[in-house]
């Protein structure tokens, strides 16, 4: 029998993301979809007038923006959460090499736990979100920061939201094409197999540790 093309690759596991990685993931995927979709209504009149209740969602888009970064720094609390971001915010000359290469998949430059791409969409995203916070801010400062701050403000909020929903709908396109790191998400544990052809010198530094454990 023939395995399905969505099914991750049998074999061994690799111990990919742990509990404290996958739960910021989620709770900030959960908030940043709820404000994407508040603000979806807030300035598309067809919507507002189809789900209503404008200060309600207007309020919900307020709130879940305040708690955008409160996964990000609970999760600070965490050694292994933190070791992510160490290797998120590490560009080495192979991950420019990665972004410079048309065949960057096929194997010949040993990408780390992160390739380029997801560490550039990591930086992206946690810059976007403190400046959708700061612009909110100021955007709801109606009694300390004058007119002028507030409507550009609103201007970059505006250009920054939009951005952010780009690269939110391009992060969701390539997971669902990736099945076995969508599910790494869940499960924390990735086939030795996939990690080896994907995350090469990942996988090969994982290889090594859990040697040097047995021996």
């Amino acid at each position: 029998m023939t395995r399905p093309a969505d099914a991750p690759p049998a074999g061994p596991e690799l111990p990919r993301f742990g509990r404290s990685a996958r739960w910021v993931h989620g709770l900030v995927g959960a908030l940043m979809v709820v404000c994407i979709l508040t603000a979806a209504v807030l300035y598309n009149s067809s919507l507002q007038i189809l789900v209503g209740h404008r200060r309600a969602v207007e309020l919900v888009h307020v709130w879940c923006g305040f708690g955008l970064p409160v996964p990000l720094l609970a999760g600070l609390l965490s050694p292994g959460y933190r070791a992510e971001l160490r290797r998120l915010n590490r560009f080495t000359p192979a991950d420019w090499r990665w972004l410079r290469s048309r065949t960057r998949r096929d194997g010949r430059i040993p990408v780390g736990k992160f390739n380029a791409g997801q560490k550039l969409n990591g930086s992206l995203s946690t810059g976007a979100i403190g400046v959708l916070l700061m612009t909110g801010v100021v955007m709801l400062s109606t009694d300390l920061a004058p007119l002028g701050w507030r409507t550009g403000a609103t201007l970059v909020h505006d250009w920054a939201a939009l951005a952010v929903g780009l690269l939110v709908l391009g992060h969701l396109t390539f997971a669902l094409r990736d099945p076995v790191a969508l599910r790494s998400l869940r499960s924390g544990t990735v086939p030795r197999r996939w990690a080896e052809l994907e995350h090469p010198a990942w996988a090969a530094e994982v290889e090594r540790a859990q040697d040097g454990g047995d021996a």
